[in-house]
């Protein structure tokens, strides 16, 4: 059977909802964007998202997909469906795919991606800031952006991640990729960019803790060398808090033909 899968591009402030993942409660991303699609198409619409996020954490560009024989332009799926949505979750953009149902090489907007990229926003003084509240993560410690850096290379290349998974992770494996970290410094504001083929449950936020403990003196670069080798969580530090989470990019193939980037899809305009 042919069917239309439209692709969206969606942007959200997660701090109000239990995550990405539809729950019981109906309090997630998921369900308010498939309430709002509901409303939209008057039919009920299942979604598959790139990647799941926690509660209280943000994307500035998660990438979803559904099915249906629904006919409309582009500009209706995203005007159309924001009509719906609260002030905190936006739809971006839409894509619409002709795909057969059985053809397994369609796009999916979770098995088509290469690669994921994420932002960890750290509001680091002595102060805390109303301001970052629910945006940003607060360390109240001196950092040292040097160290970190140096303990971030330990992290490249394929790496067995099980010291910064969590408990309830359901992934597969636990080797990734990680292609790329970064970590700047605007003002007050550090920022961690994370690249990798895909994450463990709560693996950024772990890797965030773990760096913070080097940058703030507690441990040598190689100790993350060493938490690698150990593969044994409760030597690490603790996870860290979900404010300042973003999924920030997903990346597929050109064939693809989605929207661009955003800028460097960096939060609130932050350039480097």
């Amino acid at each position: 059977m042919s069917l239309n899968r439209i692709i969206l591009g969606v942007e959200y402030q997660g701090t109000a909802y239990q995550g990405w993942q539809t729950q019981p409660n109906g309090n997630t991303v998921q369900d308010i964007l498939e309430v709002a699609l509901q409303k939209f198409s008057k039919s009920p619409i299942q979604t598959m998202c790139a990647g799941r996020t926690d509660a209280g954490v943000h994307a500035i560009e998660q990438v979803v997909h559904l099915d249906t024989p629904l006919q409309r332009e582009m500009y209706s799926w995203v005007n159309g469906v924001n009509a719906f949505l609260p002030p905190d979750i936006a739809v971006r953009w839409a894509k619409e795919i002709q795909v057969d149902e059985q053809d397994e090489n369609a796009f999916h907007a979770r098995f088509s991606a290469y690669s994921r990229t994420y932002h960890y926003l750290l509001h680091n003084s002595s102060i805390r800031s109303p301001t970052w509240s629910g945006r940003a993560g607060w360390f109240f410690r001196p950092l040292n952006l040097e160290p970190m850096r140096e303990a971030a290379e330990y992290l490249l290349g394929e790496r067995d991640f099980t010291v910064f998974r969590a408990a309830a992770c359901q992934a597969k494996s636990p080797v990734k990729h990680m292609y790329e970290i970064k970590i700047r410094q605007q003002g007050e504001l550090i920022v961690f960019s994370l690249r990798a083929n895909a994450f463990l449950h709560h693996m950024v936020r772990n890797i965030v803790g773990s760096l913070i403990f080097v940058g703030m003196g507690r441990r040598d670069p190689v100790w993350i060398r060493e938490l690698l080798e150990s593969r044994d969580r409760s030597l690490s530090a603790p996870t860290f808090m979900p404010d300042g989470l973003y999924l920030a990019k997903i990346d597929y193939e050109d064939k693809w033909d989605l929207p661009p980037a955003r800028c460097e899809n960096l939060p609130y305009g932050l350039s480097f």
